[in-house]
């Protein structure tokens, strides 16, 4: 973490001009929408046949946890192999899943497993897919190209939900699921025929999940690397354990009917502006010595929920909550820096599958303490688990001099 920050800020419009990145941003946030729409028409589908909120709630994180499974059994493969193959077979195997939802009588057991499965695979798929736009961006586009993948997830994911909604209400949730399948195969196709063909940096040779697992061990153990990792994943782990009360916070204070959905979608707003201000309007420097403090921003609001209050300040905090999120931009040129290129698509496959391992225990830590001491009591503690974690990165993150 010793180079030196581009002086130059870039503009989104520069790295939209780079072809092969825009197709892999714009295949991503359509694989995006598509596993949100799958993710809500299949817990309706789940609640539906069994009327279990247990099950409901499990067929909703079926394909988040087992992810960090998948990097650390299967994650050497991001670098073993072409990574068009990849990113397309990845959208592809998708689709087929969502298909086989759709259209194939399994049992609910078997529907889970078969989402589990695929989530075991996905952060291969991620990691191909991290590890070429670190090719083809660099310095401060590469930066901002994470901005722009982080805004368009926030739409997308946003963007899945509705049409979710729209497709279970219109056409019923088999039908719905059928839609994320025919977005997936798009995706697959687009990516297959727009993406060049390259080869694999990695030695193609040896056990897959040794490999696995000595790449895992090496990117943990090296302390650069462990610390960025941390610093990515802990903030929103906390940060979604609040996000996941808000529905019982509406509830326990008798908000109007529908108010939650206003709630929940001001974190991504909030998300969305910060990425866009501070990756449009900040040096790179500036960005890297706001790491800890936007850290904190993250948190701060989030201690007010413990004097519970009313809709309209509520949404003002989440909102401001969401913008700490851009913390994350000033990290992204040291942890591309601190990675060996042998292990890129390992460690983004790391990455995204720590993150999203982490918000399903976040919510499930902070739900514990919210049956024992009040909605607003755990939101405000989640607020201060990402102070905590602000205060641990400023202790030892140092901005390059500009």
């Amino acid at each position: 973490m010793t180079t030196h920050p581009p002086t130059r800020r870039t503009t989104y419009r520069e790295v939209l001009a780079e072809r092969r990145f825009r197709l892999l941003f714009l295949t991503r946030a359509v694989a995006i929408t598509a596993d949100s729409l799958r993710i809500s028409a299949f817990s309706v589908l789940v609640f539906s046949t069994t009327g279990s909120p247990l099950l409901s709630a499990v067929s909703f994180g079926a394909g988040f946890l087992p992810q960090m499974f998948g990097t650390v059994l299967l994650g050497s493969l991001a670098d073993r192999l072409p990574p068009r193959a990849l990113i397309s077979g990845g959208y592809l195997l998708e689709s087929a899943a969502a298909l086989a939802l759709a259209l194939l009588p399994l049992s609910v057991a078997a529907d889970l497993a078969l989402v589990a499965l695929v989530a075991l695979v996905t952060p291969v798929f991620h990691g191909a897919s991290g590890r070429l736009v670190a090719r083809w961006l660099t310095g401060d586009a590469y930066v901002l190209g994470r901005s722009l993948n982080s805004m368009a997830s926030s739409v997308a994911q946003l963007a899945g939900l509705a049409l979710g909604g729209a497709a279970v209400a219109a056409l019923g949730t088999r039908q719905a699921l059928a839609v994320g399948a025919a977005l997936h195969l798009s995706a697959a196709v687009a990516a297959r025929l727009g993406l060049p063909r390259l080869k694999a940096d990695g030695e193609p040779s040896g056990s897959v999940a040794k490999a696995g697992l000595r790449g895992t061990a090496a990117l943990l153990g090296a302390r650069d690397p462990r610390r960025l990792l941390l610093a990515q994943w802990l903030p929103g782990a906390a940060a979604a354990g609040a996000e996941a009360l808000i529905v019982a916070y509406a509830g326990q204070h008798h908000f109007a009917p529908g108010s939650y959905a206003l709630l929940m979608a001001c974190v991504p707003a909030g998300m969305l502006a910060g990425a866009l201000v501070v990756g449009r309007l900040l040096r790179p420097c500036v960005r890297e010595r706001l790491v800890a403090p936007l850290a904190a921003v993250t948190g701060l609001p989030l201690l007010a929920f413990a004097a519970g209050p009313g809709v309209g300040t509520s949404a003002v905090l989440l909102f401001c909550a969401g913008t700490g999120f851009a913390y994350a931009l000033g990290l992204q040129r040291a942890f591309v820096d601190c990675v060996p290129a042998a292990l890129q698509g390992q460690a983004f496959g790391l990455l995204h599958s720590g993150t999203m391992t982490l918000q399903g225990v976040g919510p499930a830590c902070f739900g514990l303490l919210a049956a024992a001491a009040g909605t607003g009591t755990a939101m405000a503690a989640a607020g201060a688990a990402t102070l905590l974690t602000a205060w641990w990165i400023a202790g030892w993150h140092t901005a390059a001099p500009a």
